[in-house]
């Protein structure tokens, strides 16, 4: 008798099989959709990346635009609020929600990940939390933000800074792992982000 077995070497069930089946080719169809978004974020027009993002299931507020050369990973999992800004060569992973709010600057080559290894589980599966990041935020160049993280509103994280958890409101966060290194004066904001860059 033939056993299918998985990575670990563990027989599985015929059911086991089935859903493992139908979950590599929902996988296959996700990469192609994924190959045709990373096509579609190097057309230089955000009306048209922004329709074909659309389409593929983010949800983009008015008067928000995403540069060139973004990735994502499940899109549908994806909500910008409005009067958003998001740079170009960003990652934005939705295997769990990311949820960026109103008149949010987001640097280029910032990457948010809401997935990642349990690395002391014996098969080093997958661990997912969302991702929140409210109105008034700037988030700065070659920042990396971690599962299970909220950055309150208002606040400013620091290029190149790691979050590992959450920010408050108001606050100034810089370094690897991110701490909180100052407080932003200003609490009454109400500025509107204007035009992105028309051909990026």
């Amino acid at each position: 008798m033939v056993f299918i077995r998985d990575r670990m070497g563990k027989p599985l069930t015929m059911t086991e099989v089935s859903v493992k089946v139908v979950s590599r080719v929902f996988n296959w169809i996700l990469d192609l959709e994924l190959m045709i978004l990373i096509w579609v974020g190097l057309v230089p027009s955000h009306l048209f990346r922004l329709l074909l993002y659309r389409m593929a299931g983010i949800r983009i507020g008015k008067g928000s635009r995403i540069h060139t050369g973004a990735r994502f990973f499940y899109p549908a999992n994806i909500k910008i609020g409005q009067d958003s800004i998001i740079g170009n060569d960003v990652f934005l992973d939705g295997r769990a929600t990311i949820n960026i709010g109103n008149h949010v600057d987001i640097a280029s080559e910032v990457m948010i990940y809401n997935s990642e290894h349990d690395i002391n589980s014996e098969d080093f599966h997958a661990t997912t939390g969302s991702v929140t990041i409210e109105d008034y935020v700037f988030i700065g160049p070659r920042v990396i933000i971690l599962p299970n993280v909220r950055i309150g509103k208002g606040a400013v994280v620091a290029a190149g800074a790691v979050v590992t958890k959450d920010i408050d409101e108001y606050s100034i966060a810089g370094g690897v792992p991110a701490q909180i290194i100052g407080e932003r004066k200003l609490k009454d904001l109400h500025y509107q982000l204007g035009r992105a860059r028309l051909f990026q």
